[in-house]
């Protein structure tokens, strides 16, 4: 009956109170983050890369000003599972700074990095950012030469890792000659190019579209066109550039419908695919487009891939956007499309986006607005697709890797002691340990005094980014252990003292005598215990043993209680504070003594979840405000 009652008055609140963050997660390991959640549709899981989703949301495009007031961390970068269950937030870092083209490397030392590119702020002009598996900043490029900032568009490091290409705008005058304007210029945005020495971000190689692309060439411009103070048009928009092996680069210019050929050697343009003056004869046309790259590069022949936005925030040239794959034979001057996948959804993707071609290769699609992407096989059948639960962000690109994540800082936890009484007293223990991969499950320890020997008391699977155990008793210290699927340690937390209530009365606490913590030896040493569930494998991770029986009878309460938590996590909690101590605490208690009735021992409980409880009062929501931007 309490149950019942209490997911009653849990849905009446869901429903009545504001919900306007209902699509963050929060959690009690790590307070400060706000990650997004996904919407999800998995079509077909067979056929989808393994992989990671590498995603960087934001607000507004526009840098904000900075701020030393606390703010809870949301945009910034952060890998998931392909369940969209949160792997690292990386948000803290870096005070919700915008993060852009986010992804994984393995072409540095064949060891897994992570790249970014950090946007400037009102203090600094950015850069971009190389990272280890530890998730330590090995190297910082940031701009030397008279750039005003690190461009956001691109941060495409080669193999190797000793060269990275990014993109460059200058507010320069251009010639109107072509108009048939001789003498007149006016100002603009040039765009082009540099290549970058990781270690000491020297430029080894820079092109601009100044003397290189006429005003006649760009969509944003007419011969009826007025001249401008600075800072001008932004004529080309560069916004992608590669290099193949023969040492030559292709960019894409968004504002002349255009993917030009760059030399190497001299910097000319070799050719012109699309646009007003290709060089080609094409069977497709592309608008607007973003993240040209090349797939394979011979003399002959050229392979590459390309978002085809076919619209901008001002109009749209074609019915839906589409990744493509075409072929660009040097021989006879033909460009061949030989793979479309559309959007989805049917829409237009009106700004940003990329395509990214996987190892097996299936295509993994950012349709940028609202973090929207897709994964494809390699006929083109649509294998999923994930959105954010918030239309108040977008991520300019995304991207699917493998990666391992072995961070230098040890599982965070979070452990507290509740009971209405002394027969029922439990400790609840939380868990995360934000950037490890390959985690399968957590071992539990407590130990009578901080220094004193570790006794395990129970194991549990790791099904989400933070994980919480009930275990009897109060266990004044505790630590946590991760293991991998084989049981090998892949890293332990620090010893953490248990919180206990400041007033055992005020959570609904009934004894006369406030509970002092227990000697988990008496409670969970196999030796010490007549609980004939409990095995000993020999090892220091030995498993309390459910019987069939036991689990069969407890497994829809459980699952009851966990849909009571899970609500929870979605409400203001300043509606529920006080409600909070009798429901959950009643629910778990209730839980505890059928387990109790059951086995007539002791032993421990079980209850994943998804994500923990906050406090609202300390736990402001960040208000991100949203605004029309020119794209980036």
């Amino acid at each position: 009956m309490m149950l019942f009652l209490g997911t009653l008055v849990l849905g009446l609140l869901h429903g009545t109170v504001a919900q306007h963050d209902l699509d963050l997660y929060s959690f009690v390991t790590l307070p400060e983050v706000r990650a997004l959640k996904f919407e999800i549709k998995h079509i077909d899981r067979e056929r989808q890369a393994p992989g990671y989703w590498f995603v960087a949301p934001y607000g507004q495009i526009d840098p904000e000003k900075s701020t030393h007031r606390y703010q809870q961390y949301q945009i910034g970068p952060y890998i998931y599972d392909n369940d969209g269950k949160l792997v690292w937030a990386g948000s803290p870092l870096y005070e919700n700074r915008n993060i852009f083209d986010f992804k994984a490397n393995w072409n540095i030392d064949d060891q897994p990095h992570l790249s970014f590119i950090l946007q400037h702020d009102d203090r600094v002009k950015g850069s971009g950012m190389i990272m280890n598996n530890k998730y330590e900043v090995e190297h910082e490029v940031g701009v030397v030469n008279d750039l005003q900032a690190f461009n956001m568009h691109e941060f495409n490091i080669m193999d190797g890792g000793k060269t990275v290409l990014a993109c460059t705008y200058r507010t320069q005058t251009i010639s109107f000659e072509d108009f048939g304007r001789p003498n007149e210029e006016t100002w603009a945005q040039t765009g082009g190019f540099v290549e970058l020495d990781v270690n000491s971000a020297d430029v080894l190689y820079e092109w601009d579209s100044r003397g290189q692309i006429p005003a006649h060439e760009s969509v944003k411009l007419n011969p009826w066109s007025s001249t401008s103070d600075a800072p001008g048009s932004d004529y080309v928009h560069i916004n992608a550039v590669d290099k193949n092996d023969a040492g030559d680069y292709i960019i894409s210019m968004r504002f002349t419908n255009t993917i030009y050929g760059i030399s190497g050697q001299d910097g000319s343009i070799m050719w012109r695919l699309g646009g007003s003056e290709s060089d080609f004869d094409q069977d497709f046309t592309f608008h607007k487009q973003h993240d040209v790259k090349f797939i394979s590069s011979n003399e002959t022949m050229h392979v590459i891939s390309l978002m085809n936005n076919g619209a901008d925030e001002g109009q749209a040239d074609e019915r839906i956007s589409a990744a493509l794959y075409a072929t660009l034979d040097m021989t006879t001057m033909e460009a061949r499309v030989i793979k479309r996948i559309e959007r989805p959804d049917g829409g237009l993707t009106r700004l940003r986006g990329n395509v990214q071609q996987l190892p097996n290769q299936n295509t993994f699609v950012g349709w940028s607005q609202q973090g929207y992407h897709s994964e494809h096989a390699p006929n083109g059948d649509l294998l999923m697709w994930a959105k954010f639960a918030s239309d108040r962000f977008s991520s300019y690109r995304s991207y699917k890797f493998d990666w391992i994540g072995r961070p230098i800082d040890p599982p965070d936890v979070v452990s507290s002691v509740y009971g209405t009484n002394r027969e029922d007293v439990l400790t609840i223990i939380h868990v995360s340990w934000n950037g490890a991969t390959d985690i399968a499950g957590w071992n539990f320890y407590a130990r009578s005094y901080e220094d004193g020997d570790k006794v395990f008391i129970g194991y549990t699977a790791k099904t989400d980014f933070e994980t919480m155990y009930l275990a009897d008793g109060y266990m004044d210290w505790v630590s946590v252990e991760a293991v991998d699927k084989d049981g090998n340690a892949l890293g332990e937390s620090e010893t953490h003292r248990t919180d206990m209530p400041e007033n055992w009365k005020s959570v609904g606490f009934q004894g006369s005598a406030v509970p002092t913590p227990d000697d988990p030896s008496l409670l969970y040493l196999p030796e010490n215990s007549t609980n004939s569930n409990i095995i000993d494998d020999g090892t220091s991770a030995s498993r309390i043993k459910s019987q069939d029986q036991i689990y069969a009878d407890t497994k829809e309460v459980a699952k009851s209680v966990y849909k009571v938590y899970a609500l929870l996590r979605g409400i203001e909690w300043f509606a529920v504070a006080a409600f909070f101590g009798c429901l959950v605490l009643g629910v778990v208690l209730g839980v505890k003594r059928f387990l109790r009735r059951r086995r007539q021992v002791s032993s421990y409980k079980n209850v994943p979840t998804e994500e923990g409880l906050e406090d609202a009062e300390s736990l402001p929501v960040e208000e991100i405000p949203l605004r029309r931007n020119s794209d980036g």
